[in-house]
């Protein structure tokens, strides 16, 4: 059927193509010859007709020889694909038939080895059963003994077995008692060790982090003379200037052969801040009696009140401490004049507010109010002089006075262990009194004890065998020995430094840590020659 229609559209389209061309002929042909016959133009036109004919069927054998040449090509192309087909598909099929065989091997060889499994696994049960046989009758025997044992026993004891449970249980629970408080003394020693070692990290960060100046400060105040004829000036006719500067300010002028100077003494410390201002002033001026004395008094008087107000205000800034009444920051001011063992009051309450502000925050209570506390915990010194009672009762009635909070006012009041602290606040501001009244060189007797610890730790390592020369350094807390490379072995330098750090334990009191450290250095000395 293919090839017939194949046939049919390659003759037909042909057989019109030829019968447009012979009516072409013809027209061509008529127009030629119009002037001759009919029978000459039916002639002409059956001739070319004719030869139209043969061209036809000339093209129809050529078509159907040139479909079966495609037929034949499209026959042989289907045999070839058939043949690649089959070819592809034993492949594919032995590919199969291969992996089949492979997992039938895999599946026997599991099989053989499940059986394998299961005849082990029967025996293991079989020998299980046999055990289990043996121990029944094992925990017959020994259940048999335990009963004949604990029978014995009893009769031996004198006591039944609940007696004898009860008396042994008694036992072991005095016994885990006298455990039990052996562990928590233990612990508690522990708990203390660690508290020991944090609370002194945490006053050497502190220590560390604060760092301030010291005034140190007498009972006389020393004001300079232009000349010596100015003595007779202050003194004035039959003493009267003298006594007129004593009177008006409460403080003793001393005038002897010192040359160019006059000294001021006396124990209140505002008090002889004005006459030292006031005398200067009189100095500068001039005109030096009773009237001139008795004003420029009175602004020397302005100007301390002034300078007092100022410094109560620096002091609040420096600490970062605000809502302070008026009256407790002149109070604070009038500490600048105020000295403890030559201490400065008003720098050590700053520097006592600012450890206390720093150890506060590294336990995580409240940083403004410890200030607060370390900043006003001497403020009874600032009136001392004026008002019966020590300082810490004088300032605790200040607290309260002036509405500060009960934390404040206890703190004031076991700064010195006058009272229990009744919080960690209270114990911080404790510690950073210690701290600061403890620092070397901030107190007269302290730098001499300061002095005498150095001493005593250069000595104790002296004393060992093979140290050649002691060195302390860091303010006492480190020491560095050098000993003599013959005498000491580098094997021993770690026994000896053991040594002096355990006799330094046993016979010195310091606070924080030593650090001990051993140098041993060997030279060889040649001369070439």
């Amino acid at each position: 059927m293919e090839d017939i229609g194949l046939f049919l559209l390659v003759v037909i389209p042909l057989i019109f193509i030829a019968a447009i061309g012979c009516v072409l002929c013809w027209r061509i042909a008529g127009k030629k010859s119009y002037l001759r016959g009919y029978e000459a133009r039916k002639e002409e036109a059956e001739a070319v007709f004719g030869s139209a004919e043969a061209e036809g069927k000339r093209i129809v054998s050529e078509a159907v020889k040139e479909g079966e040449n495609k037929k034949r090509e499209c026959l042989l192309q289907a045999k070839e694909e058939i043949h690649k087909s089959r070819i592809e598909l034993e492949r594919e099929i032995k590919d199969r038939r291969n992996e089949i065989q492979r997992n039938e091997r895999r599946l026997i060889q599991k099989e053989d080895t499940l059986d394998k499994k299961q005849e082990l696994l029967e025996q293991k049960e079989e020998q299980i059963a046999v055990r289990m046989t043996e121990v029944a009758k094992s925990e017959e025997a020994v259940k048999e003994a335990y009963e004949k044992q604990t029978a014995e026993l009893e009769r031996v004891a004198g006591m039944t077995k609940e007696e004898a449970k009860t008396l042994l249980l008694a036992n072991v629970e005095s016994e885990l008692q006298r455990e039990t408080v052996v562990l928590i003394k233990d612990y508690e020693a522990k708990l203390k060790d660690e508290a020991r070692e944090k609370a002194r990290e945490i006053i050497a960060g502190a220590i560390q982090k604060c760092a301030a100046d010291y005034v140190s400060e007498a009972t006389i105040s020393v004001v300079a003379l232009p000349n010596d004829d100015m003595k007779g000036r202050i003194i004035g006719r039959e003493g009267r200037n003298i006594r007129t500067l004593e009177t008006l300010t409460g403080i003793d002028l001393i005038i002897d052969d010192t040359p160019e100077s006059v000294i001021l003494s006396g124990y209140d410390p505002v008090r002889r801040e004005v006459a030292r201002i006031a005398l200067e002033k009189l100095i500068i001026d001039g005109r030096i009696h009773p009237a001139r004395i008795e004003e420029m008094v009175e602004k020397a008087k302005k100007e301390v009140e002034h300078v007092i107000k100022q410094e109560g205000e620096n002091a609040t800034y420096e600490t970062g401490v605000y809502g302070l009444h008026p009256e407790i920051i002149k109070l604070l001011g009038r500490l600048k004049y105020r000295t403890s063992y030559g201490q400065s009051v008003l720098i050590h309450s700053i520097e006592v507010s600012r450890l206390a502000g720093i150890m506060a925050a590294e336990l995580g209570v409240d940083v403004a109010l410890a200030k607060r506390a370390g900043l006003v915990h001497d403020i009874g010194k600032a009136v001392d002089f004026e008002m019966e009672g020590s300082h810490i009762e004088i300032g605790a009635d200040i607290a309260r006075k002036y509405k500060e909070s009960p934390v404040v006012i206890n703190s004031i009041m076991a700064h010195h262990g006058d009272v229990e602290p009744e919080s960690i606040i209270a114990v911080l501001v404790q510690a950073a009194d210690s701290i600061s009244a403890a620092r070397p060189g901030a107190r007269r007797e302290t730098l001499e004890s300061y002095i005498k610890r150095l001493e005593k730790l250069e000595e104790i390592a002296n004393s060992f065998e093979g140290v050649e020369k002691t060195y302390a350094i860091q303010a006492g807390r480190e020491v560095r020995i050098m000993v003599k490379p013959d005498a000491i072995s580098d094997d021993e330098m770690v026994l000896k430094s053991r040594e002096i750090v355990k006799k330094i334990e046993e016979e010195m009191e310091y606070p924080g840590q030593i650090k001990v450290t051993m140098i041993r250095e060997t030279r060889a000395v040649d001369y070439a020659k």
